[in-house]
């Protein structure tokens, strides 16, 4: 999909906004009085900003008959009840219902200091040029005083001969609500129509099907001979299909249509700031996307089958594929180098910053490194299949906890193409289907090495096992497939991470933030600090386990100690930032928050009263990642090893040790802060969950009256 398929909202001014009886009332016909408050507000915000708003409403009908049918029960007798009962006539019903629709109308928008006006039209109405000269005029007025034009079809006094069966008078100039939002998009020259209906927008089929898709753009060209209407809406006189044909008239006569869901709260507000929502009807549609692209689920089901596919091999023969992306690497180093470094160069002329930059270069020795992680992995354990627990239920039933892969993951990373390795090597390792999402600026590397790693999987798993995502937009459409996808990934910023996990209901495992500590005990062997803080911080300052703030025992400043830990660190080139203690008593600037990380060659220098102001600064500013303490009192050392809680936590160590191949994990994935599942790195083991295998004899539970449950635990096998 093209990245700008959306960008034409910027440029409007006057929208459309047509509301279904589905959306406006409940199942009883009672209105929905929520809904309608939410898209008065709605309505109310965009006005406030400056938009042209006119309101296409349906649910007359509806409203009329739920309270004529009211009066009629309560003025029959039970004789009455008893007879036949005849259905209420539609005209007096859409009279009935239009007097207490635009009551509630008129109540919502003056409680929101917004002045609505109702404006009734018929079919025969628009066979008049006058009539539509002096509706343009009427209603530009209207919207120059800022006030909200609410529309609806007079059915009371329509003339046409079968007002409530879709489409029966096919020479009328508009047949329904949807058909006249989009014959009023046209006359009032709009520049966008939203047709807001009850679900979330147009699917390949009925909604309710789990094989069905969500549409993002309608092409005509590839959808109108796919799509499988449902029946009509459960109380208006369209339903989807209507919204379709309407859409259609309307985009291809230049009017963009988005059809999306009336059941949120901010929908409408969405369409208008550009978000993929809904779906999109636009007349170029047919230049944004080939009619061939693999759809966002396709690309997931095909890693599911064809991980479905590495599961059944032999442990050897995965392990052979592993090696086989090893050699691969090596073999293509020279093609995998130049499109790296072409990433590289289009970066810093972009003005990307320098940590971004680092984490992008494959710098020299790196292929052969990532090859030499590939083939300890090969070698490790098979991690699929294997037996965690055997416990005899009862005598001749034998239960066996095993380990199982999740099945398809999808990780979305930024900058760091050699993650692309890691994650596919281990999934590969774990039996699992794999999808890849790579940040923009390191798309020829992933390209290159997503090619030269699938050439290297047999036909007999396929190369569909990992996917490649080339586009952003097609994000949002996989954090959706929660049938589909089990695992979700995020490696970058804590916007990157926080926005996945606000935007899907699949499990999201990783950490937002990398905020590491190093606190340096007054027993401290300053020597070995000095070496352990420098390690920490210069080794790789770009990545998520170098240390972001120095924390020092008060007693080290007495005795000079601080001062030479941060002559250490500005000899290196460290720029250094002080807590409130430290910058004052150190004349350095103070740092703008304790919760912040760098990812360059700078940090936070603090000073603590003892460990126990040190374990509670790292709980309280810390990012739950990798935390180290440099001590020779082991009391002290314990306390702090036992209380800071965060997913590694080392003694006298540097935090760079945080790693999944210097872990003995052959490569992580990523890093976890979670409490659930994997924490801290993630190697094969946090991509495996387990399954529960039970082999008997003949045995039936039968009411537990024969079963003698003995639970006995039992050998593993060798």
């Amino acid at each position: 999909m093209d990245a700008n398929s959306r960008g034409f909202v910027k440029d409007v001014k006057r929208v459309v906004v047509k509301v279904g009886t589905a959306v406006v009332s409940r199942p009883d016909g009672r209105l929905a009085l929520g809904r309608l408050g939410a898209l008065c507000e709605q309505l109310k915000e965009l006005n406030s900003r400056g938009f042209e708003v006119i309101l296409v409403t349906s649910g007359a009908v509806g409203v009329g008959r739920q309270r004529l049918r009211y009066r009629k029960l309560i003025h029959s007798s039970f004789a009455d009840l008893q007879k036949p009962q005849t259905e209420l006539d539609g005209k007096a019903c859409a009279a009935v219902g239009q007097n207490g629709l635009m009551a509630l109308y008129d109540a919502l928008f003056t409680q929101l200091d917004v002045t609505s006006s109702q404006l009734l039209v018929t079919d025969n109405d628009f066979r008049d040029s006058n009539f539509r000269k002096q509706l343009s005029e009427t209603v530009k007025s209207l919207l120059d005083l800022k006030v909200i034009p609410i529309f609806n079809e007079n059915d009371a006094i329509s003339t046409r001969s079968a007002p409530y069966e879709y489409l029966q008078d096919s020479s009328g100039i508009f047949w329904d609500n949807d058909s006249l939002a989009a014959l009023l998009a046209l006359e009032l020259k709009a520049d966008l129509l939203i047709l807001l209906s009850d679900v979330e927008g147009l699917y390949s089929g009925p909604p309710s099907d789990p094989q069905s898709k969500l549409i993002d753009t309608y092409i005509k060209e590839k959808h109108q001979g796919e799509i499988t209407f449902g029946g009509k809406s459960r109380v208006g006189r369209g339903g989807m299909t209507a919204k379709v044909k309407a859409a259609i008239n309307a985009a291809y006569a230049g009017i963009p249509v988005v059809i999306t869901s009336g059941y949120a709260t901010d929908n409408i507000i969405k369409v208008l700031e550009g978000e993929r929502i809904g779906t999109l009807f636009h007349q170029d549609a047919h230049l944004w996307t080939p009619v061939k692209d693999v759809a966002a689920r396709d690309m997931a089901v095909a890693a599911r089958e064809c991980s479905r596919r590495l599961q059944a091999l032999s442990s050897q023969d995965r392990r052979n594929i592993l090696l086989a992306i090893a050699d691969a690497l090596e073999e293509n180093k020279n093609s995998i180098t130049v499109e790296n470094e072409a990433d590289v160069a289009a970066a810093e002329q972009a003005g990307y910053a320098k940590s971004l930059i680092s984490r992008l270069a494959l710098k020299p020795g790196k292929i052969s490194s990532l090859a030499k992680s590939i083939r300890v992995l090969a070698d490790m354990e098979d991690p699929i299949g294997h037996v965690l627990k055997r416990t005899e239920l009862a005598d001749g039933l034998v239960l066996e906890k095993t380990s199982s892969p999740l099945g398809v993951l999808l990780i979305v990373f930024e900058s760091r193409p050699d993650a692309l390795v890691q994650i596919a090597s281990l999934a590969v390792r774990s039996g699992n289907g794999l999808l890849l999402k790579g940040g923009k600026e390191a798309r020829r590397s992933n390209i290159i090495l997503h090619k030269v790693i699938t050439s290297a999987i047999p036909d007999s798993v396929g190369e569909k096992l990992i996917g490649l995502v080339t586009s952003r937009e097609e994000i949002p459409d996989l954090l959706k497939l929660d049938d589909v996808i089990d695992l979700v990934i995020p490696r970058g910023s804590n916007k990157l991470v926080s926005e996945i996990k606000e935007s899907t209901k699949i499990p999201v495992l990783g950490h937002a933030d990398g905020i590491c500590h190093v606190f340096v005990d007054k027993s401290a062997n300053i020597p070995m600090a000095k070496r352990i803080v420098l390690d920490a911080k210069i080794d790789y300052p770009a990545a998520c386990n170098a240390m972001e703030t120095l924390l020092v025992h008060e007693d080290l400043y007495k005795t000079g100690q601080l001062n030479v830990l941060i002559s250490e660190l500005h000899d290196a080139g460290v720029t250094i930032y002080g807590g409130p203690r430290a910058s004052s008593i150190c004349n350095i600037p103070e740092a703008v928050s304790f919760h912040h990380e760098y990812n360059s060659m700078a940090c936070t220098v603090e000073l603590v009263d003892d460990v126990h102001a040190a374990i509670d600064h790292i709980n309280r500013h810390g990012s739950a990642h990798t935390d180290c303490i440099i001590s020779e009192d082991q009391a002290v050392s314990e306390t702090f090893l036992r209380q800071v809680d965060s997913a590694a936590v080392f003694h006298n160590a540097s935090t760079r040790f945080c790693d999944g191949a210097r872990f003995g994990l052959g490569a992580e994935v990523g890093i976890s802060t979670s409490r659930i599942h994997a924490r801290g790195p993630v190697g094969v083991e946090g991509l495996l969950t387990t399954r529960w295998i039970l082999r008997g004899s003949g045995q039936v539970v039968d009411g537990d009256k024969v079963v003698v449950y003995t639970h006995k635990n039992l050998e593993l096998h060798s």
